[in-house]
């Protein structure tokens, strides 16, 4: 019996690895600055193809920077990863990694609200340019652009489609929270929100706040809000292929 578990376990450790390995290894760099990134590009990558591109942000307990942290399991990328290998899509995921004692907006995430700050943050002003770069480098489809982001990663999502969505055909902002004076600029982009009834991390309020700033201004906005759940609403919602094929099928007018 010892030695079955044992087979199991590095089995299952393998797995993970050759998950991992899946996602190469890479730098950003600009000016004096840089941020570490993993990137998966199907095994079968040409110029000759158009790609979908998928932006996904950590949450606060996987900044660091080992460049690997990021891609932990039910936090988006190997999610993402799976469903496009599944569905044969062409895709590209993209996953930055947050510097740590970095975040990707600088705000409070237990606050009932917050002001956008008027510029980026070097974090995010970092990875906007990455994004920036990948388009105009690889063969991406600019109409098929996404993002999603996870609790420090959803403030991080809320921030950047407010500064850059034209660069967006959908996001999905998990527990985070944004800035609903912004609300008018993501009229035209459809975003799906959730967030668990009972989070004590970052406040449902602010999820639910997002959403009715996004419906009285006639915006392309679904809420869902999942019942006796705390933080962990990423899990559910990544493992779920209606939500993936809901994003994989938005495009950018």
């Amino acid at each position: 019996m010892k030695i079955y578990i044992y087979l199991i376990t590095i089995f299952f450790l393998s797995s993970l690895q050759a998950d991992e390995r899946d996602f190469a290894f890479a730098e950003f760099n600009q000016a004096d600055s840089s941020l570490k990134y993993r990137i998966f590009k199907p095994a079968d990558y040409s110029e000759n193809k158009k790609y979908s591109l998928i932006l996904t942000l950590h949450g606060s307990s996987l900044r660091g920077s080992d460049n690997k942290a990021q891609l932990k399991e039910s936090r988006g990328p190997m999610e993402l990863k799976r469903y496009i290998k599944k569905n044969k899509l062409n895709a590209i995921i993209v996953s930055p990694q947050c510097p740590s004692g970095e975040r990707w907006v600088e705000t409070p995430w237990y606050e009932d609200s917050h002001t956008m700050p008027e510029k980026p943050n070097p974090t995010m002003t970092l990875t906007i340019a990455l994004m920036k770069s990948l388009i105009q480098n690889l063969s991406v489809d600019s109409n098929r652009v996404y993002v999603t982001g996870l609790s420090l990663g959803g403030f991080g999502c809320w921030d950047i489609i407010q500064r850059e969505a034209e660069m967006f055909a959908a996001a999905i902002p998990i527990c985070g929270g944004g800035d609903t004076a912004q609300a008018i600029k993501l009229k035209n982009l459809p975003i799906w929100i959730f967030h668990g009834d009972s989070d004590f991390v970052v406040k449902t309020k602010r999820s639910r706040d997002m959403f009715a700033a996004l419906q009285k201004v006639q915006a392309n906005v679904k809420y869902t809000e999942y019942p006796n759940t705390g933080h962990d609403s990423f899990t559910p919602t990544y493992n779920n292929d209606k939500v993936l094929d809901w994003l994989f099928k938005q495009v950018k007018e």
